[in-house]
Order: structure tokens, then C-alpha cells, then sequence
């Protein structure tokens, strides 16, 4: 995973600053194309970094499908031209209002939506009759992180039987997440993630057998992307995220995926010098992602015996014994543990290319509402 990329002169950055390689870019989304064999059976997910530009950079390979968790993120992939977004999130109340406008405000998106119980799907289906819209529709599919879906059997059938019969829908077939296979050996993800996807098939074996169409299945996210890549039948889908830009987390624990490289930091700055052995940086949980546990958010690349010791929201508290080599107001770069959120913390992203910034990209659904 290599991350060698920073900008010759960061004089002029202000910080904690968000940085991003061009050419990691370029160099990740080409091996998502390579892994998945072609881009149609590519639908990424648009959360780990919110973008135009890199939306742009997929469709300039032939990705035309995307996946979404916002209302904001689909909005922002439909007004870039996206061909097909699943809004892969459960939508109730205002929300659902807010798809069905959606629709109908981007006709030239075919927009996807999952449901996974009868009352989600009756409040989806008013809410796109009121609004004169309609959109597929695809089960969500529950196989063993009892987070959101339902699990196959005869329920699921009967449930995904009736999904023909509500007004506004059109039948899209299956999403199957697995965000709790997370295993580091790629053969103990397989053995994780197969079984499980051996019984969705033969679910839509079943459901194609009485004549209910089943058009895709969308499955997993970054860490089984290389297992389900490997699949090679008819209207599967693959949704990997994060590998986009990469973090220390995903980075560290598969090393079947090294081959992608890590084409985020963050820039911070020495603030504080309160000890001999201490430094306290200018990145907090306002800057990079709080949700890993304290000590381990965030590797600093210039001090591997780093500790964090203190993480607040506008400081970084860190102990090493090279502590008397930084200056006030020196610069170190950040590996952020958890990219996704941490791209969400912040305005725009600086992009680095050959060591120059050569343009800022706004991160432009980190917000909750485009227009709609």
C-alpha cells in the first residue's frame, strides 16, 4: 500500500488539512475495474468520499452504477450523470418523501431502493404514489450481521412475493451486505462469506423458478470484494468502497488487497510542546474519524513509536521520544485508520499530483441536503 505522495511546499495549506493523491486515485479505481474483471459489474459506493470528481473519474472507465447512503450522496451521483444509484438505506418517514422526489426530479437516473419488512415497504410505495414516481425496489438481505434485512426462507419469499403487487415498484432483485466479515485471511472471509452466498443463490433459484424476476444481486463491500469478484455468474454486482482512497485500517489488516493503495492523509501541525516527550497536533476528532478506539484513529507517518495519549476535539496528544526533533508549527502527515468518516469532517480535499497541489475538490455530499 504504498503512500508516499505529499506536496513539496505545504507552507501555504492551512491545517488539519485533507489531502488526496491523484495519482492513487487513478491507480485504485483501474484495479477495481481489473479485480472485478469489467466495470458493469462494478456499483461502488459513494460514501468513502463524496466527490464529484472521483464519480467523474469512475465514469471515465465505463462505471455508469453506483451505491449510495444518503439522500444527498444519490442526489450528488444524478446530477454527475450516473446511470443507476441504489440508495442502499432504509428509508421511513420524511426520507422516503424525499427518494420519491428525487426520482422524479432526475428522470434520466434509474434510481434503486432496498426494503426489508412489509411496513417499509408500504410507506416507500405511498410515498412514490404521492409524488407521481416509481423505482426498482430490492430486497435487503440479511446474512448474519443483523443490521438491517431479512433472512432467506419462506418469509423472505413470500415477502419478495409481494413486492409485485405494491404500486410504484419494480422488482430489482437482492442486496446482500455482510459488513461483519472482516476476517484478515482472505480464506477465512471466504469461508465466512460463501456459505452464506451459496444459500442466496439458491434463493434466487427459487425465486426465478416461480417466475419472479431477480435482475441483480448486489453484494458485500471492501473486504469481500476480492471474495465475490471471483464469482462469475449472470447480474452479480460488485460494491466495494473504501479501497477508492484506502486507510491505515483496511491497509493493515488485508494484505490480499496491498495492491491498492492508500491515496488519503491528513496534514497536521505541531501546536503544543507541554513536555519533553510530548506533542499535542492540531487533529482532532473534528479532523479524523473518532470511532476507532483511542490510540489507534490515526497513524502518524513520520513517528511509528508515536502513543496517543489524549484525543480531543481540536487536539492530538501524542508521546515519543523524538519529540525534541519537531519544531512548533512543523508538519506531520496522518494515515487516517477510518477514511470514510473522516472524509466527512472535511470541507474539500487538497490534491496532490507529481508533489504540487494542483486543485481542491469540495466534498460536496458530505451534508445532509443537495436540493432536495
Amino acid at each position: 500500500m504504498p503512500t508516499t505522495f505529499s506536496p513539496a511546499d505545504p507552507s501555504s495549506l492551512p491545517s488539519p488539512a485533507l489531502l488526496f493523491s491523484l495519482e492513487g486515485i487513478r491507480h485504485n479505481i483501474d484495479r477495481m475495474v481489473q479485480r472485478a474483471g469489467v466495470p458493469q459489474r462494478l456499483r461502488p459506493h459513494v460514501k468513502t468520499h463524496k466527490t464529484r470528481q472521483i464519480v467523474r473519474m469512475q465514469r471515465a472507465v465505463g462505471i455508469t452504477k453506483h451505491k449510495a447512503a444518503t439522500i444527498a450522496e444519490a442526489e450528488m451521483l444524478a446530477q454527475e450523470g450516473a446511470a443507476e444509484v441504489l440508495l442502499a438505506y432504509p428509508l421511513v418517514g420524511p426520507t422516503a418523501l424525499r427518494f420519491a422526489r428525487l426520482v422524479r426530479a432526475y428522470p434520466e437516473t434509474r434510481f434503486q431502493a432496498t426494503v426489508d419488512h412489509p411496513a417499509a415497504a408500504k410507506i416507500l410505495s405511498n410515498a412514490l404514489v404521492s409524488a407521481g414516481s416509481a423505482a426498482e425496489v430490492l430486497l435487503d438481505i440479511d446474512v448474519g450481521q443483523h443490521r438491517t434485512g431479512i433472512a432467506v426462507g419462506d418469509a423472505a419469499f413470500d415477502f419478495y412475493q409481494s413486492l409485485t403487487t405494491y404500486p410504484g415498484f419494480e422488482i430489482g432483485g437482492l442486496h446482500v451486505y455482510d459488513g461483519h466479515n472482516h476476517q484478515s485471511a482472505l480464506g477465512d472471509r471466504e469461508a465466512a462469506a460463501l456459505p452464506p452466498l451459496e444459500r442466496v443463490l439458491e434463493f434466487r433459484e427459487r425465486l426465478v423458478d416461480h417466475g419472479l424476476p431477480v435482475p441483480r444481486l448486489v453484494l458485500g463491500g471492501t473486504p469481500t470484494f476480492p471474495v465475490y469478484a471471483k464469482v462469475k455468474l449472470p447480474g452479480i454486482e460488485l460494491s466495494p468502497g473504501t479501497c477508492v482512497l484506502g486507510d491505515h485500517g483496511y491497509g493493515t489488516k488485508y494484505l490480499d488487497m496491498d495492491d491498492f493503495h492508500v491515496a488519503a492523509l491528513v496534514l497536521t501541525r505541531v501546536i503544543s510542546k507541554p513536555t519533553p516527550t510530548r506533542l499535542t497536533l492540531d487533529l482532532g476528532h473534528k479532523a479524523v474519524a473518532g470511532d476507532p478506539p483511542l490510540g489507534k484513529r490515526v497513524r502518524i507517518m513520520e513517528l511509528d513509536d508515536a502513543e496517543q495519549v489524549l484525543h480531543n476535539e481540536e487536539h492530538l496528544v501524542i508521546e515519543t521520544a523524538h519529540a525534541a526533533k519537531f519544531a512548533l508549527g512543523s508538519v506531520l502527515y496522518g494515515m487516517p485508520t477510518h477514511i470514510c468518516p473522516t472524509c466527512a469532517l472535511h470541507q474539500e480535499a487538497n490534491i496532490v499530483e507529481n508533489g504540487a497541489i494542483v486543485d481542491v475538490w469540495p466534498i460536496a455530499a458530505r451534508d445532509r441536503r443537495l436540493t432536495i
